[in-house]
């Protein structure tokens, strides 16, 4: 499964962005899916997930009521909708696919595909 993650870009604080991350090859309909983010100099954090069907859906704290993670799995694509955006929100934004049914979503160990990660900027 490789996954392509695209939408980041440079926005004032306050604007949005859409995040998509599309995937290519496996069945992407029986993967859950979540958003991490590594800023410099700082270890790489959970975001947000969502189940394989979409129905569930997990935030951070510092992300909850902001950010909103969807799916279309006819297109193999996950979205990550950010309004609001803060000047802390500045970070690489990767995709990752996990394919085990249980377990954590908010843990990136448990994530066994990788996309290359997006730039997301935000100026103050």
């Amino acid at each position: 499964v490789q996954l392509q993650a695209f939408g980041g870009g440079l926005v004032q604080a306050g604007g949005s962005l859409r995040l998509s991350c599309a995937a290519f090859g496996g069945t992407f309909s029986m993967y859950a899916m979540g958003w991490f983010r590594q800023a410099p100099g700082k270890e790489r954090e959970f975001v947000s997930a969502i189940t394989r069907d979409g129905v569930s859906t997990w935030y951070a704290d510092s992300v909850e009521g902001r950010f909103t993670i969807s799916r279309d799995n006819a297109r193999k694509t996950v979205y990550l909708q950010m309004n609001s955006l803060k000047f802390e929100d500045t970070a690489v934004y990767y995709c990752a696919a996990d394919t085990a049914l249980y377990g954590s979503k908010r843990d990136q160990t448990r994530y066994d595909y990788w996309g290359q990660g997006t730039q997301v900027t935000v100026s103050s």
